[in-house]
């Protein structure tokens, strides 16, 4: 992986071709969620964060930590470049079929569906049975997944893996202890929106590695709050990421 993990900026960069993300999470049992998957999605590179108002509470929660994210009341017509659904359990009926689509959460029963834009899924070992699968051998169960349903899986847990059909599975070695807290995952998920809507690949295998770049990013985070703090919260990982 280069060292380069956000995509480089240019002279000639505005906020529309830095990449649109937008943001589709957080519900009344868990509004935090919305915060920190927003949170992940400002420091991938996207130049722009659309954030789907579903819930005024959670809406104004979001604004208040991260007043330049732009409400929206609707994805349909919306120019957006990649699109994060599930965190928190937030839900989306219409899911556009073109951009890239991160799935997380309560949206993991939606990946089923066929779609012709790049499919992410970013399970737990617990999540696996809304899938469909049981935990057998970890790297057999990814590449299962991401064979039988034509997607790339980020199996989060001990040295995650990233695995498409047809593509070599990459293993983050970074990632420690300090991630296992609740909300690293709607960071997470944020951040692989943020980073498929700046980095715009075009191919399976490219979108495999700007989602594992994505990864890595969120596991050096997570090492520089642990530097810093004997107990790490997700906050802390967010907060790292603009040094990490």
């Amino acid at each position: 992986m280069t060292a380069s993990l956000r995509r480089p900026l240019t002279s000639t960069d505005h906020k529309y071709s830095r990449g649109v993300v937008g943001v589709v999470a957080g519900s009344a049992k868990y509004p935090g969620a919305a915060v920190l998957t927003v949170g992940g999605a400002r420091y991938g590179g996207s130049g722009y964060v659309k954030f789907l108002d579903t819930d005024h509470f959670v809406t104004s929660l979001v604004l208040q930590r991260f007043p330049d994210v732009v409400p929206i009341s609707k994805i349909d017509g919306e120019r957006i470049d990649a699109l994060v659904v599930g965190p928190g359990g937030a839900e989306l009926t219409d899911i556009p079929d073109s951009i890239p689509v991160v799935f997380d959460s309560g949206a993991l029963a939606r990946v089923r569906s066929k779609r012709n834009g790049v499919t992410v899924i970013t399970p737990h070992e617990g999540e696996l049975e809304a899938l469909g699968y049981s935990l057998g051998d970890r790297k057999e169960t990814a590449e299962k997944i991401a064979r039988e349903l034509n997607l790339i899986v980020v199996l989060k847990g001990n040295r995650s893996l990233i695995a498409a059909p047809d593509c070599e599975t990459l293993v983050d070695e970074i990632g420690g202890p300090e991630l296992a807290t609740a909300g690293t995952g709607d960071i997470l998920a944020g951040l692989i929106g943020s980073m498929l809507a700046s980095w715009k690949p075009t191919t399976l295998k490219q979108s495999q590695q700007v989602v594992a770049r994505a990864v890595e990013l969120h596991s050096r985070a997570g090492a520089l709050a642990a530097k810093r703090f004997t107990s790490v919260t997700a906050l802390e990982v967010m907060e790292s990421l603009p040094q990490a």
